[in-house]
């Protein structure tokens, strides 16, 4: 006798999961659905199965905020191993090139500096860009050669955090769109040698932090109910990089039903590209300012 399905509920907030390595984004986002039996769940961002980190799982509402959270400042923690490149840039692909070249620590330190601001990137032949309607690396693992063309990135920051000859960790914060594994290959390439990340930490992810992180052993002992929720954060945190405007009573009423409103008062914005608005405390909408009138893009039920 087949079991009954579980519930599913109309739960909304955020999981920002610690992501265990060798665990797909979509394993973590099905297994959290499960454990909190939500009607709805997505993530803001893939993480590569070796990676571990920050993947904010949104449930419900949230989904709605999930571009936002996308778009959002990055920090990833990373080890290159020199010495070896990869077909992968990372340890899951086969060794394609060796070099006896090991970087000294001052060579390291002067190169970073070519690596920030809006540079030019090179994605890796295995990542998820589509070529002719087909995944990069659905093509590269079927034997065909995949040249993809550069694209910018924009890179705020990067960092050694410690060095010896075998490797070096750095921390790159950076913007959407970044291949962390094609950063350690130009570095590599600049220094005159080869070599691949061998480990990858995702620490920040727009507002959410590893401060924020829950694990999945935490979620599974946890009492399923208030305890579990207890767990997610609002919808509304993963809105904090964008302005916030709140509104009142009659306000709150059109944009619930999707309605552009005229904002009012001293301070009221007259234009603002991206923003979130609220009454009492609560997501309504995110949307647009435009002549001083609020424009809702997507308007969210709680």
């Amino acid at each position: 006798m087949n079991q009954p399905r579980s519930k599913k509920r109309a739960i909304s907030g955020w999981v920002v999961l610690n992501k265990p390595y060798d665990f797909t984004s979509t394993q973590a986002v099905g297994k959290v659905r499960w454990l909190l039996s939500a009607a709805k769940a997505g993530h803001a961002g893939t993480l590569d199965p070796l990676a571990t980190g920050i993947l904010p799982i949104a449930l419900g509402e949230a989904t709605k905020a999930v571009p936002q959270v996308q778009d959002g400042i990055k920090v990833y923690r990373f080890t290159i191993g020199w010495g070896k490149a990869t077909t992968t840039d990372d340890t899951e692909g086969e060794v394609v090139a060796t070099s006896d070249v090991r970087p000294e620590q001052g060579a390291l330190e002067a190169v970073l500096p070519r690596f920030t601001g809006t540079i030019m990137q090179r994605p890796p032949a295995f990542s998820a860009i589509k070529v002719d309607g087909e995944r990069a690396y659905d093509l590269a693992r079927a034997g065909e050669t995949v040249e993809l063309a550069e694209r910018p990135i924009d890179i705020d920051a990067i960092e050694l955090v410690s060095h010896s000859p075998e490797e070096s960790v750095l921390e790159v914060t950076c913007g959407k769109g970044t291949y962390v594994r094609a950063l350690a290959r130009d570095i590599a390439e600049a220094l005159g040698t080869v070599g691949h990340v061998t480990k990858l930490h995702r620490a920040a992810v727009g507002p959410f932090t590893d401060d924020d992180a829950v694990s999945i052993e935490e979620l599974e002992a946890a009492e399923a109910g208030e305890a579990r929720d207890a767990l997610l954060l609002p919808v509304s945190v993963g809105l904090e990089d964008i302005e916030e405007i709140r509104l009142d009573a009659g306000q709150a009423k059109a944009v619930s039903h999707g309605n552009a409103v005229l904002l009012t008062g001293a301070n009221a914005p007259v234009s603002v590209d991206e923003c979130w608005v609220s009454f009492k405390g609560k997501v309504l909408a995110t949307g647009h300012v435009e002549f001083g009138q609020f424009k809702p893009g997507r308007v969210f039920n709680l």
